[in-house]
Protein backbone atom coordinates (compact mmCIF):
# COMPACT_ATOMS: atom_id res chain seq x y z
CA UNK A 1 0.00 0.00 0.00
CA UNK A 2 1.12 3.48 -1.07
CA UNK A 3 2.28 6.43 1.78
CA UNK A 4 -0.51 7.61 2.07
CA UNK A 5 1.16 11.25 3.06
CA UNK A 6 2.69 11.07 -0.30
CA UNK A 7 -0.64 9.74 -2.06
CA UNK A 8 -2.29 13.09 -0.38
CA UNK A 9 0.14 15.42 -2.31
CA UNK A 10 0.60 13.66 -5.28
CA UNK A 11 3.97 12.17 -4.16
CA UNK A 12 5.87 15.35 -2.67
CA UNK A 13 4.71 15.46 0.74
CA UNK A 14 6.00 16.91 3.97
CA UNK A 15 8.99 14.53 5.80
CA UNK A 16 10.00 13.79 9.08
CA UNK A 17 6.34 13.07 10.47
CA UNK A 18 5.43 10.82 13.13
CA UNK A 19 4.26 7.50 12.94
CA UNK A 20 0.37 7.77 11.85
CA UNK A 21 -2.60 6.47 13.40
CA UNK A 22 -5.16 4.40 12.21
CA UNK A 23 -7.24 7.57 12.22
CA UNK A 24 -5.10 9.89 10.46
CA UNK A 25 -4.44 7.15 8.19
CA UNK A 26 -8.33 6.65 7.75
CA UNK A 27 -8.15 10.82 6.95
CA UNK A 28 -5.66 10.84 4.80
CA UNK A 29 -7.13 7.98 2.46
CA UNK A 30 -10.32 10.06 1.87
CA UNK A 31 -11.91 10.62 -1.43
CA UNK A 32 -15.43 11.58 -3.39
CA UNK A 33 -17.20 8.68 -4.30
CA UNK A 34 -19.81 9.12 -6.93
CA UNK A 35 -20.58 5.08 -7.86
CA UNK A 36 -23.01 3.61 -5.59
CA UNK A 37 -23.83 -0.45 -5.29
CA UNK A 38 -27.46 -0.65 -5.39
CA UNK A 39 -27.24 -2.06 -1.93
CA UNK A 40 -28.81 -0.25 1.48
CA UNK A 41 -26.81 0.65 4.31
CA UNK A 42 -27.18 -1.89 7.47
CA UNK A 43 -30.12 -1.34 9.96
CA UNK A 44 -28.87 0.76 12.90
CA UNK A 45 -25.75 2.39 10.94
CA UNK A 46 -27.06 5.61 10.11
CA UNK A 47 -28.20 6.33 13.56
CA UNK A 48 -24.76 5.09 14.97
CA UNK A 49 -23.39 7.78 11.89
CA UNK A 50 -25.94 10.38 13.39
CA UNK A 51 -24.55 9.76 17.19
CA UNK A 52 -21.26 10.06 16.01
CA UNK A 53 -21.97 13.54 14.34
CA UNK A 54 -23.71 14.79 17.11
CA UNK A 55 -20.56 13.96 19.21
CA UNK A 56 -18.78 16.81 17.31
CA UNK A 57 -18.08 20.03 18.67
CA UNK A 58 -21.38 23.16 18.78
CA UNK A 59 -20.75 26.04 19.63
CA UNK A 60 -22.14 26.91 22.83
CA UNK A 61 -24.44 24.14 22.61
CA UNK A 62 -26.87 25.66 20.65
CA UNK A 63 -26.46 22.37 18.09
CA UNK A 64 -28.70 24.46 15.20
CA UNK A 65 -28.58 21.94 12.90
CA UNK A 66 -31.12 19.23 12.05
CA UNK A 67 -30.51 16.39 9.36
CA UNK A 68 -33.09 14.79 6.83
CA UNK A 69 -32.31 11.37 5.85
CA UNK A 70 -33.80 10.61 1.75
CA UNK A 71 -34.06 7.31 0.79
CA UNK A 72 -36.93 7.54 -1.69
CA UNK A 73 -35.81 7.28 -5.08
CA UNK A 74 -38.04 9.20 -6.49
CA UNK A 75 -37.22 12.41 -4.47
CA UNK A 76 -33.53 11.17 -5.11
CA UNK A 77 -34.09 11.51 -8.67
CA UNK A 78 -35.75 14.91 -8.26
CA UNK A 79 -32.37 16.04 -5.64
CA UNK A 80 -30.07 15.16 -8.93
CA UNK A 81 -31.40 17.18 -11.07
CA UNK A 82 -31.78 19.95 -9.13
CA UNK A 83 -28.10 19.56 -8.26
CA UNK A 84 -27.43 19.98 -11.61
CA UNK A 85 -28.09 16.74 -12.90
CA UNK A 86 -25.51 14.54 -11.02
CA UNK A 87 -26.49 11.37 -11.24
CA UNK A 88 -24.60 10.11 -8.27
CA UNK A 89 -27.08 11.87 -6.26
CA UNK A 90 -30.27 9.72 -7.57
CA UNK A 91 -27.50 6.18 -7.26
CA UNK A 92 -26.86 6.87 -3.39
CA UNK A 93 -29.18 4.87 -1.08
CA UNK A 94 -28.95 7.81 1.21
CA UNK A 95 -28.88 11.27 0.77
CA UNK A 96 -28.56 13.08 4.07
CA UNK A 97 -29.43 16.71 4.43
CA UNK A 98 -27.51 18.99 6.46
CA UNK A 99 -30.28 21.63 7.56
CA UNK A 100 -29.06 25.00 9.17
CA UNK A 101 -32.04 25.30 11.35
CA UNK A 102 -32.96 28.41 12.93
CA UNK A 103 -36.54 27.64 13.50
CA UNK A 104 -36.22 24.97 16.22
CA UNK A 105 -34.73 28.14 18.16
CA UNK A 106 -36.99 30.33 17.35
CA UNK A 107 -40.14 27.83 18.64
CA UNK A 108 -37.84 27.65 22.07
CA UNK A 109 -37.96 31.31 22.69
CA UNK A 110 -41.70 31.30 21.76
CA UNK A 111 -42.48 28.51 24.42
CA UNK A 112 -40.37 29.84 26.80
CA UNK A 113 -41.42 33.18 26.48
CA UNK A 114 -37.79 35.09 25.44
CA UNK A 115 -37.57 37.42 22.92
CA UNK A 116 -34.56 36.21 20.98
CA UNK A 117 -33.51 39.25 19.75
CA UNK A 118 -29.85 38.54 18.83
CA UNK A 119 -31.28 35.19 16.59
CA UNK A 120 -31.16 36.99 13.29
CA UNK A 121 -27.39 37.76 13.91
CA UNK A 122 -25.42 36.79 10.89
CA UNK A 123 -22.91 35.34 13.78
CA UNK A 124 -25.35 32.73 14.42
CA UNK A 125 -25.92 32.23 10.90
CA UNK A 126 -21.88 31.45 10.58
CA UNK A 127 -22.35 29.46 13.99
CA UNK A 128 -25.07 27.29 12.31
CA UNK A 129 -23.24 26.85 9.46
CA UNK A 130 -20.18 26.05 11.29
CA UNK A 131 -21.52 23.30 13.25
CA UNK A 132 -23.20 21.61 10.32
CA UNK A 133 -19.84 21.22 9.13
CA UNK A 134 -18.04 20.14 11.49
CA UNK A 135 -21.19 17.61 12.40
CA UNK A 136 -20.85 16.42 8.90
CA UNK A 137 -17.40 15.82 8.49
CA UNK A 138 -17.94 13.43 11.91
CA UNK A 139 -20.53 11.29 10.09
CA UNK A 140 -18.71 11.48 6.96
CA UNK A 141 -15.12 9.71 8.59
CA UNK A 142 -17.31 7.45 10.83
CA UNK A 143 -19.15 6.42 7.35
CA UNK A 144 -15.98 5.53 6.40
CA UNK A 145 -14.55 3.54 8.97
CA UNK A 146 -17.80 1.36 8.42
CA UNK A 147 -16.61 0.41 4.63
CA UNK A 148 -18.64 3.66 2.90
CA UNK A 149 -18.17 6.02 0.80
CA UNK A 150 -19.47 9.59 0.37
CA UNK A 151 -19.38 13.06 -1.50
CA UNK A 152 -20.78 16.22 -0.13
CA UNK A 153 -23.27 17.94 -2.38
CA UNK A 154 -22.61 21.60 -2.43
CA UNK A 155 -25.43 22.23 -5.39
CA UNK A 156 -28.36 21.59 -3.42
CA UNK A 157 -27.98 25.17 -2.80
CA UNK A 158 -28.84 26.11 -6.38
CA UNK A 159 -32.80 26.18 -5.42
CA UNK A 160 -32.42 26.03 -1.71
CA UNK A 161 -36.35 26.85 -1.68
CA UNK A 162 -37.27 23.91 -4.00
CA UNK A 163 -35.08 21.36 -1.54
CA UNK A 164 -37.15 23.08 1.15
CA UNK A 165 -40.03 22.54 -0.04
CA UNK A 166 -39.36 18.67 -0.90
CA UNK A 167 -38.22 18.75 2.97
CA UNK A 168 -41.57 20.23 4.54
CA UNK A 169 -38.66 22.54 6.14
CA UNK A 170 -40.54 25.26 8.17
CA UNK A 171 -39.20 29.15 8.17
CA UNK A 172 -35.86 29.99 9.24
CA UNK A 173 -34.59 26.24 8.08
CA UNK A 174 -32.31 25.78 5.09
CA UNK A 175 -30.16 22.84 3.68
CA UNK A 176 -26.47 24.36 3.34
CA UNK A 177 -25.57 20.70 1.88
CA UNK A 178 -26.20 17.08 1.12
CA UNK A 179 -24.15 13.95 1.68
CA UNK A 180 -24.57 10.85 -0.79
CA UNK A 181 -23.33 7.82 1.25
CA UNK A 182 -23.19 4.37 0.57
CA UNK A 183 -21.40 1.22 -0.85
CA UNK A 184 -18.71 2.11 -3.55
CA UNK A 185 -19.12 0.88 -6.96
CA UNK A 186 -16.03 -0.04 -9.01
CA UNK A 187 -14.04 1.56 -10.28
CA UNK A 188 -12.67 3.35 -7.28
CA UNK A 189 -11.65 7.09 -7.70
CA UNK A 190 -8.32 8.61 -7.25
CA UNK A 191 -6.90 10.32 -3.91
CA UNK A 192 -7.07 13.73 -5.13
CA UNK A 193 -3.87 15.76 -4.14
CA UNK A 194 -3.62 19.06 -2.11
CA UNK A 195 -2.10 21.90 -1.73
CA UNK A 196 1.51 21.87 -0.66
CA UNK A 197 1.97 22.52 2.94
CA UNK A 198 4.25 25.24 2.05
CA UNK A 199 1.04 27.31 0.56
CA UNK A 200 -1.22 26.34 3.32
CA UNK A 201 0.63 26.06 6.59
CA UNK A 202 2.12 29.70 7.62
CA UNK A 203 3.77 30.12 10.87
CA UNK A 204 3.38 33.21 12.89
CA UNK A 205 2.47 35.12 10.53
CA UNK A 206 0.71 34.85 7.19
CA UNK A 207 3.24 35.16 4.23
CA UNK A 208 2.82 34.75 0.16
CA UNK A 209 6.62 33.73 -0.10
CA UNK A 210 7.40 31.19 -2.96
CA UNK A 211 3.76 30.92 -3.69
CA UNK A 212 3.64 31.28 -7.02
CA UNK A 213 6.36 28.62 -7.53
CA UNK A 214 4.52 26.37 -5.58
CA UNK A 215 1.33 26.60 -7.36
CA UNK A 216 2.80 26.31 -10.83
CA UNK A 217 4.18 22.93 -9.25
CA UNK A 218 1.21 21.77 -7.80
CA UNK A 219 -0.54 22.91 -11.30
CA UNK A 220 1.35 20.04 -12.94
CA UNK A 221 0.82 17.44 -10.22
CA UNK A 222 -3.24 18.34 -10.14
CA UNK A 223 -3.74 18.07 -13.89
CA UNK A 224 -1.87 15.01 -14.14
CA UNK A 225 -4.20 13.75 -11.36
CA UNK A 226 -7.40 14.29 -13.75
CA UNK A 227 -6.20 13.24 -16.45
CA UNK A 228 -5.28 9.68 -14.76
CA UNK A 229 -8.96 9.88 -13.80
CA UNK A 230 -10.48 10.40 -17.09
CA UNK A 231 -11.21 14.08 -16.70
CA UNK A 232 -10.12 17.02 -18.66
CA UNK A 233 -6.56 17.85 -18.13
CA UNK A 234 -7.29 21.39 -16.21
CA UNK A 235 -5.20 22.68 -13.99
CA UNK A 236 -6.10 24.49 -10.36
CA UNK A 237 -5.11 27.66 -11.28
CA UNK A 238 -7.57 27.67 -14.21
CA UNK A 239 -10.09 26.02 -11.75
CA UNK A 240 -10.78 29.16 -10.34
CA UNK A 241 -12.14 31.30 -13.20
CA UNK A 242 -14.19 28.46 -13.78
CA UNK A 243 -15.86 28.88 -10.11
CA UNK A 244 -15.55 32.19 -9.29
CA UNK A 245 -16.43 34.05 -12.72
CA UNK A 246 -18.92 31.60 -14.15
CA UNK A 247 -22.50 32.43 -14.15
CA UNK A 248 -23.43 29.03 -15.47
CA UNK A 249 -21.59 27.35 -12.57
CA UNK A 250 -23.24 29.40 -9.63
CA UNK A 251 -26.46 28.74 -11.29
CA UNK A 252 -29.26 29.95 -8.76
CA UNK A 253 -26.94 30.44 -6.04
CA UNK A 254 -25.73 33.81 -7.60
CA UNK A 255 -29.13 34.68 -6.25
CA UNK A 256 -28.71 33.39 -2.64
CA UNK A 257 -28.59 36.20 -0.37
CA UNK A 258 -32.58 37.24 -2.00
CA UNK A 259 -33.28 33.21 -1.58
CA UNK A 260 -32.01 33.24 2.35
CA UNK A 261 -33.95 36.48 2.99
CA UNK A 262 -37.05 34.93 1.56
CA UNK A 263 -36.49 31.60 3.74
CA UNK A 264 -36.50 33.78 6.87
CA UNK A 265 -32.69 34.89 7.37
CA UNK A 266 -32.40 38.38 7.19
CA UNK A 267 -27.98 38.21 8.15
CA UNK A 268 -28.90 41.09 10.02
Amino acid sequence: MSDPISTRYGGAGPEGLLPLTPVMELMLRHRSVRRYQDRPLPEGLLEALVACGQSAATSSNMQAVSLVAVTDPARRQRFAKASSGQAFVAEAPVILCFVLDQSRAERVGAATGADLWALPLVDNFIAAATDAAILAQNILLAAQSAGLGGCYIGNLRNDPEFVARELALPPRAMVLFGMALGYEAPPETGIRPRLPQSVVLHREHYSTEGEAEALAAYDTVFAAHELAQGRPKDTWTARHKARYANVEYLDGRINLRAILKRMGFPLE
